[in-house]
């Protein structure tokens, strides 16, 4: 059974970076070709797509935050990262990391197999 679980500050000021670490137990993030995702939902509204690393280390972003985002990935911890950039209040949400199983689903949450719970950051202004 595949794992993962967040980890990160829960608050962080406007103007700084956010960074959060996604730990995958019960599989490797090196196993063909599933990709690891992050996705977020700010209050009252859906599921945003940030980006996704896939299990050969290419990266891939959503245009609308590719400016601030970057996705790394530490295959000896089996672990993924995420960090956002320049935050404001409205980046103030739920953080999620999850699995996608296939490449054509790298960038589509309704596919996801495996989630995280979750974790609130909070950017205080």
């Amino acid at each position: 059974q595949v794992q993962l679980q967040e980890s990160g500050p829960g608050l962080v000021k406007s103007s700084q970076m956010l960074s959060l670490t996604c730990t995958v137990s019960g599989g490797s993030i090196t196993t063909s070709y599933y990709g690891w995702a992050w996705i977020r939902q700010a209050p009252g509204k859906g599921l945003e797509w940030m980006g996704a690393v896939a299990y050969d280390g290419s990266t891939y972003y959503s245009p609308s935050l590719k400016s601030r985002t970057s996705i790394s990935r530490d295959t000896s911890k089996n672990q993924f990262s995420l960090q956002l950039t320049s935050v404001t209040p409205e980046d103030t949400a739920v953080y999620y990391c999850a699995r996608a199983p296939r490449p054509e689903t790298y960038s589509d949450p309704g596919e996801y197999d495996y989630w995280g719970q979750g974790t609130q950051v909070t950017v205080s202004s």
